[in-house]
């Protein structure tokens, strides 16, 4: 019973990406999808920003991270990561709220894509005016 008390389970959105992520206390070990993060995530702009809620808590070492993700591109996936990486470690300890809150990792960025608008080329792009 102990051993199922120390997964932290959390969900992570960002635009059409959804990341269902498990904290398991552990040694470090990052996983995404059965894949490293260094490999999933091509940039290293990606893996920092998914990795950003750990650094904060100083909690790097502390946990095994293991992520499913699904939809939208590897920008929008990372930035889900590391939401559901927040709201997961909120569990473990609900004092680090304050300070994840502080660097912005407890906010979903409610930025999605425009719908494109009937009759015209774009969302905003709209066909050249002709007077005659």
């Amino acid at each position: 019973m102990s051993a199922e008390s120390s997964v932290y389970l959390g969900t992570g959105r960002r635009k059409t990406s959804t990341a269902r992520v498990r904290l398991v206390a552990g040694s470090g070990q990052l996983s995404v999808n059965d894949r490293k993060f260094e490999t999933y995530f091509t940039h290293e702009n990606f893996v920092r920003r998914a990795v950003a809620p750990l650094t904060t808590a100083d909690a790097k070492e502390k946990f095994d991270v293991f992520v499913n993700v699904a939809g939208g591109g590897i920008s929008s996936q990372s930035g889900a990561v590391a939401h559901g990486i927040a709201r997961a470690l909120l569990k473990f300890n609900p004092e680090l709220r304050v300070t994840l809150k502080k660097a912005g990792h407890l906010t979903r960025d409610p930025r999605e894509k425009e719908r494109k608008k009937a009759g015209q080329p774009g969302a905003r792009k709209r066909f050249q005016f002709s007077k005659r």
